[in-house]
């Protein structure tokens, strides 16, 4: 691998981010961009007009540094209403540019140089930059897809044991999982809470897709035996709400843990978006048939999406939940004299017309997950028609 000049040992190897290559690809060639995970419409009209009122009162100067009380309080009546979490607003909530700062804070403010961060590869990109600009080291532990494309990703409990030792300091969690769709049963759920508890072991979980579960049920790390007091929970309104970015995230944890990780974060951004908090704030308290109608509409674009890409010839590995659906391109490898799913991805936009992202960017070993694609499904029906009458135009296998 070629240095890149001047940039730190840290992140040798973390440069332009696949969603940046393959956007640019789609503007370049006109292609449908189904790579990169972001909505192309506007959330509930209510909380963007909540915005607007805000910007107008004024709400245009630094917020607190744990972000304004009135967020921080719907926040931790979010946790109640949904999880039933009890949350002291005063203290155990901090308010974050995005769920990525708040990742980053908490891996520079509770890692030492050298301590290990159990992850579940594949993982999303910016999990292991943080790691690695906090000086610790992944431990990846492998997320194996169903054999056949029905069922779900497992992973083998004897190599998470053998994930945990005497360097273990934190365990990084997502469920729902990016990229793969996986939603944690409570039985896997369980084993990682007594793996924490037994080796003393902090838990960080990202549940930004937390009101996007198809099978199943979201059951936070949290809520379980041994794991209020060790266990900092991550989201934002970024994913639930359809505003990217305004980018306004939170961690939620034990006190102790939230004043080590704001200590990190007012060194990154310090504060962020007042207007947008407010708004926010009004985004968490919307009654039930809001959150039940954005999960409604999502698993309909799902089925719509994944229709599509059986029909093209893909085999499908239907997400548990979050707004991705991963494919296996490999059945077209003979035909178009292709070797991997990067290679696939790099062809797609000449070919059909569509832009997704080659999964082997987000595992650590490429070839784990080298035929893999992942697709986007939170867009507009007319661009995921559009998008799958190429697919299947330009793919189907002649009848």
């Amino acid at each position: 691998m070629t240095r890149v000049p001047h940039l730190s040992s840290r992140l040798q190897g973390f440069g332009t981010t696949i969603f940046a290559e393959m956007t640019a690809l789609a503007l370049r060639t006109q292609a449908i961009n189904l790579g990169q995970g972001f909505p192309d419409t506007d959330g509930p009209p209510e909380v963007a007009q909540a915005a607007q009122a805000a910007i107008a009162a004024g709400h245009n100067q630094y917020p607190p540094v744990p972000g304004i009380p009135s967020l921080r309080a719907a926040i931790a009546r979010h946790q109640k209403r949904f999880w039933d979490l009890e949350v002291d607003p005063d203290s155990e909530v901090l308010v974050t540019a995005g769920a990525t700062e708040a990742l980053a804070a908490s891996m520079l403010a509770l890692c030492e140089i050298g301590d290990e961060v159990i992850v579940f590869d594949p993982t999303y990109d910016c999990y292991g930059a943080g790691i690695a600009m906090a000086g610790a080291v992944v431990k990846g532990v492998l997320l194996q897809p169903p054999a056949t494309g029905e069922g779900r990703y497992t992973f083998d409990p004897a190599e998470l044991r053998l994930a945990f030792s005497a360097k273990t300091r934190l365990l990084l969690l997502n469920s729902p999982h990016n990229p793969t769709g996986k939603v944690f049963t409570p039985t896997e759920l369980a084993l990682i809470a007594e793996l924490c508890c037994e080796h003393d072991v902090i838990a960080i979980t990202d549940e930004v897709y937390e009101h996007l579960v198809f099978t199943g049920e979201h059951v936070p790390l949290a809520s379980l035996p041994g794991m209020a007091e060790r266990t900092v929970t991550l989201s934002s309104a970024g994913k639930t709400f359809s505003f990217t970015g305004w980018k306004i995230g939170w961690a939620v944890g034990p006190a102790d843990l939230i004043t080590a990780i704001r200590t990190a974060k007012q060194f990154l951004t310090f504060v962020n978006g007042a207007p947008f908090q407010h708004a926010v704030a009004v985004g968490l308290d919307l009654g039930d048939d809001y959150f039940d109608s954005f999960q409604a509409t999502l698993l309909a674009k799902r089925d719509l999406l994944a229709d599509y890409l059986r029909q093209a010839g893909f085999r499908v590995l239907l997400p548990e939940g979050t707004y991705f659906v991963t494919a296996d391109s490999s059945p077209f490898y003979e035909t178009l004299e292709l070797h991997s799913g990067l290679e696939f991805c790099l062809r797609l936009p000449e070919l059909a017309g569509v832009v997704a992202v080659p999964s082997q960017v987000f595992y650590q070993n490429a070839a784990d997950g080298s035929s893999l694609v992942r697709f986007c499904f939170a867009k507009q029906d007319d661009v995921l028609d559009a998008a799958g009458e190429r697919l299947v135009g330009a793919l189907a296998p002649s009848t």
